[in-house]
């Protein structure tokens, strides 16, 4: 892997995938890096007849596929680490794709840290998995179209899915179905997997009950609040772009997304990022723009051009996306003094609001200090407080000590 033409990809969801394919095409040595099991990344759990096209695809192209590999460290320029089950890989490149997508965000309410409350798109994954869902009673809250996936994939399985909570309100979600003119058919074939399943708009989980495990939620709607008893509460408030790995490598982040030119090309030479990293989009977009990135890779910006106009086409989805699902500030108000937000460290909201800044917070309270590094407190106090994350450290995922001690010596590892 060290001639002058060869391309690392992090991550083997469709914008991974596409970028692979496109630079395989164009003559460049193509990996593709992953921590899960399989390709497909979260939205492609499972392989639908779509993922097995794409995954059709890079192996007739040629792309070497490395799955169960934990990128954690940027020892040198052109070289990464990965923790794998046996041992640490180096991984060398003379350009990288950051295709790193994105994860659910969490918002601190009474209750949430009980067994059985979820993130909606984790108890999904839980069940693709095998954890038995049939006859469970659900309730599924939170914001975004992700809500609505996960609901019609648990009552296919089997799931009482009692009710659908959405904190948008429903003159922001008639617009956003008013723009859904591509999209028309996914959204009819939603419609009639939940039929007869209430879908609240401007509703949200304000407490979750429970002793050892959930019994129920109060929702809260307007001015009234019920409670509904559930075995699962599967909640995410929309998503969060993974920028981790783009900020080990020194790459400008905006605004929570990395920042990309024209051609998917960060601020730093040669590594490019594409799909939720860049900004939460949605499927159509991830393709595209994992495309742009393998072929600008390649050194093919003419062909590359040519998918600008259904890049911007669906950008004008995204920007409609994420104004839709924007957050309301009622939710600022759900946690209460003693309810946790850093699930890793205990911190309580009290012990957060009583400091300036994120930095403050970590060095007196050790938020965002534990096995996630902020993955699920960081967006949370970003959406409560405006704090940002203001550095990333290696590792940046939890590691074994021996994959530490290997780092310090590379003749060991594991060169592909």
């Amino acid at each position: 892997m060290g001639d002058a033409r060869n391309l690392l990809v992090l991550g083997a969801g469709p914008a991974g995938l596409a970028a692979a394919w496109r630079a395989a095409q164009s003559g460049l040595r193509v990996s593709v890096v992953d921590d899960n099991p399989a390709v497909g990344g979260q939205i492609w759990r499972g392989g639908p007849p779509e993922a097995q096209v794409w995954i059709e695809r890079i192996r007739s192209a040629g792309v070497q596929v490395i799955n169960g590999a934990h990128v954690f460290q940027h020892p040198a320029p052109g070289t990464l680490l990965a923790e794998t089950s046996s041992g640490v890989c180096e991984l060398k490149y003379s350009s990288v794709v950051l295709a790193t997508g994105a994860r659910e965000r969490f918002l601190p309410f009474p209750g949430w840290t009980l067994p059985n409350v979820m993130g909606a798109g984790g108890l999904q994954a839980l069940v693709k998995t095998g954890l038995p869902i049939e006859g469970k009673r659900v309730v599924v809250a939170g914001s975004g179209p992700l809500l609505l996936a996960v609901a019609a994939y648990l009552r296919g399985r089997g799931a009482d899915v009692l009710l659908i909570a959405e904190q948008a309100s429903s003159v922001q979600l008639v617009r956003f179905a008013a723009g859904l003119f591509s999209k028309t058919s996914q959204a009819f074939d939603l419609s009639r997997q939940l039929k007869n399943v209430p879908y609240r708009s401007r509703c949200w989980v304000a407490e979750a009950h429970g002793e050892e495990k959930l019994e129920g939620v109060t929702l809260a709607r307007g001015g009234n609040r019920w409670r509904v008893e559930c075995d699962y509460l599967a909640c995410g408030f929309h998503l969060v772009p993974n920028v981790e790995l783009a900020e080990l490598l020194a790459c400008e982040v905006n605004a929570g997304s990395v920042s990309v030119d024209e051609f998917q090309q960060t601020t730093v030479a040669n590594v490019y990022s594409a799909g939720e990293a860049t900004g939460i989009g949605g499927l159509e977009l991830s393709l595209v723009e994992g495309e742009i990135a393998g072929l600008a890779a390649a050194g093919k910006h003419e062909a590359a051009r040519k998918l600008f106009p259904a890049r911007a086409k669906q950008r004008k989805f995204a920007h409609l996306l994420n104004r839709t699902f924007a957050l309301r500030d009622e939710l600022k108000q759900l946690a209460r003094p003693e309810t946790i937000v850093c699930r890793c460290e205990d911190v309580t909201f009290e012990r957060l609001r009583a400091h300036h800044s994120w930095r403050a917070a970590k060095l007196q309270t050790r938020c965002g200090m534990g096995p996630c590094q902020g993955r699920v407190c960081g967006s949370a106090v970003d959406f409560l407080f405006g704090w940002r994350a203001e550095s990333v450290r290696p590792p940046v995922l939890p590691v074994r000590i021996d994959s530490l001690i290997r780092n310090k010596s590379v003749k060991s590892a594991v060169k592909l």
